[in-house]
């Protein structure tokens, strides 16, 4: 009986020891808090200049500033126009530079930024009004979006578009 008794000791000792010692660091509130606070701090940060970057794409975008729109969208970039017609980065900077993609004027009538991740991730969407050359008949070519975008940013290149996501409405 003492050795049964003694074997049930020895053997709860390295559990015993085991659960003191997951227990001798714990978290404490105020360290949850601070680290919750940073982040909250980054992400708040990331939304003013995710909100500013998308302003200053579209102008680059009506103004064909390759350079910005180089940095601005990443290598591995989907864009999905409203027609359904999809983009690579190059492609879709080709088709501005071949005047497939014309923007005379690009009005941001909503627009809502939400970062995640620390100020590393944003998700973009909003509302905007295009305005490109009149059509063949004359009469304005006016498209009304509502879109979606995923930013991400990296040490390296900053804030980058992966993801542009596009959809018609109808005309008001």
């Amino acid at each position: 009986m003492k050795q049964l008794f003694a074997a049930l000791v020895l053997g709860a000792l390295p559990v015993a020891g085991f659960a003191q010692g997951a227990s001798k660091a714990p978290r404490r509130p105020t360290d949850l808090v601070a680290v919750e606070g940073k982040l909250a701090e980054r992400n708040a940060a990331a939304v003013k200049e995710v909100e500013a970057l998308e302003r200053q794409r579209f102008a680059a975008q009506v103004s064909k500033d390759y350079t910005f729109l180089e940095k601005a969208f990443a290598d591995d970039l989907v864009y999905t126009h409203a027609s359904g017609k999809q983009n690579g980065k190059t492609d879709y900077l080709q088709s501005i530079r071949d005047g497939k993609s014309v923007y005379d004027k690009i009005e941001v009538e909503n627009l809502n930024v939400r970062a995640y991740n620390g100020g590393q991730t944003a998700v973009v969407n909003g509302q905007i009004i295009i305005y490109q050359p009149n059509k063949p008949d004359g009469t304005p070519n006016v498209a009304h979006l509502k879109y979606v975008v995923v930013q991400v940013k990296s040490p390296a290149n900053g804030w980058q578009v992966v993801l542009w996501q596009s959809q018609k409405q109808p005309e008001k």
